[in-house]
Formats: structure tokens, C-alpha cells, sequence
């Protein structure tokens, strides 16, 4: 009932074919770094791909919207989860970070640690748009691009993405910034972010598209 041991794999790096041709735009994007926190990311060997990459390709993605003044989201589940709170998400995944003995997995991994000026949202179900004020937070800061990064791919990340969609807000999903339960779930929800509510993107993409 809890999230299994994950097998390592590379990343997928290859662009691919997207039904939109819809560019990221410094002025009109946000970069959401979503559930990087120890408990999700424990659940592979982190010595081992894709960890590594994912977590150097998400932190140059970064570097980039900070140089270009690009509003950076967290997500990141709370450790109090009322039975209320967490519902449906007990009956799937089990107590998760409410157990006690997961409390001190909550944090963001150091290496994308946020900093003063990012913005955290406490995430209480897949999508980052549920329960928060994301819609609003961006739509103050003049933003209708979002960039998701992060894991798991074909559960939160996705999500994320077609709820934007819904929204009005173009995502981007990086193909080499998200991570997945195996190679399979991880392209699965690159091709339907590209196919069906968004496009999907390479960090390199992404990165030179900002910066034209």
C-alpha cells in the first residue's frame, strides 16, 4: 500500500513530437519543482540513475529562471495529514509522511533546497493546483506558462499539467526533469502531456527557449 522500491534507469533525453508548438517565455513562465522532498526520492537507490541527473538537470533548469527572474514553485506534503486531509490517498498509498518514522523525510532534498524568495505550497493531492492557491499566486505574478519538474511523473506531475491545461496555463513538462516508477510510466506521461494538454520538452529545450 505504501510507494515500492524503485527500479533505476536513465532518463529519457530525446525531444519528441508535440501536438502544440508552444515555446516557454521568460516573461510569461514559472518554474514548479514539484515533491522533491526525501521520502519520494529514497524510494530509489539515489547513488543511481536517475537521481543524479534528475537532480543536476533540475538545479541548472533553475540556475536559469533565477538569472532570468522567473518565479520559482515548491511543492512539498506536510507531515500533519488529518484523516480528513489525507482521505483517499490512505486507501492508495498508505500513511505516508504521517507516520512518524517518515516525519524527517519531509524536508527538499538539500542540493534543491528553496531559497527567500521561492514560493512553497503545501501539496495535498496530485495536481499542485488542488487545495492552493497556485491559479492565483500566478495569475498576481503575470504568469500563464508553467514548467513542472520533479516526481513522479505519470501521478503528480501530470496532473499538474492537464489540470493547468484546464486552467488556461500552458505546461511544459521536462522530459529529463521528471522521474517515474520505471522508463515505461515516465514516457507514458511524456507523450501524454505532449499529445493531449501541454508539450513536452528536454531541460535543454526548455532552457534555450528562455533564453532567446
Amino acid at each position: 500500500m505504501t510507494i515500492h522500491a524503485l527500479p533505476s534507469y536513465d532518463l529519457p533525453d530525446t525531444p519528441v513530437n508535440n501536438k502544440v508548438n508552444w515555446r516557454p517565455q521568460a516573461a510569461r513562465a514559472a518554474l514548479l519543482i514539484h515533491d522533491m522532498q526525501a521520502y519520494f526520492l529514497r524510494k530509489y537507490d539515489m547513488a543511481q540513475a536517475p537521481i543524479p541527473q534528475l537532480i543536476e538537470r533540475i538545479a541548472a533548469l533553475r540556475a536559469v529562471c533565477k538569472k532570468l527572474g522567473i518565479p520559482v514553485f515548491y511543492t512539498a506534503q506536510p507531515v500533519e495529514q488529518s484523516a480528513r486531509d489525507r482521505a483517499l490517498l490512505n486507501d492508495f498509498w498508505g500513511p505516508g509522511l504521517t507516520d512518524p518514522s517518515m516525519h524527517e523525510q519531509q524536508a527538499v532534498i538539500p542540493e534543491l533546497a528553496p531559497g527567500q524568495d521561492d514560493l512553497m505550497l503545501t501539496k495535498w493531492r496530485y495536481s499542485a493546483f488542488q487545495r492552493s492557491d497556485l491559479r492565483q499566486q500566478l495569475a498576481d505574478l503575470g504568469r500563464d506558462q508553467l514548467i513542472i519538474t520533479g516526481v513522479y511523473a505519470h501521478i503528480g506531475c501530470m496532473s499538474t499539467a492537464l489540470e493547468a491545461f484546464m486552467q488556461d496555463i500552458q505546461p511544459f513538462l521536462a522530459i529529463d526533469g521528471v522521474a517515474d516508477f520505471s522508463l515505461q510510466e515516465h514516457q507514458m506521461a511524456v507523450r501524454h502531456v505532449a499529445q493531449r494538454c501541454g508539450v513536452s520538452l528536454t531541460c535543454a529545450q526548455i532552457q534555450d527557449s528562455l533564453q532567446a
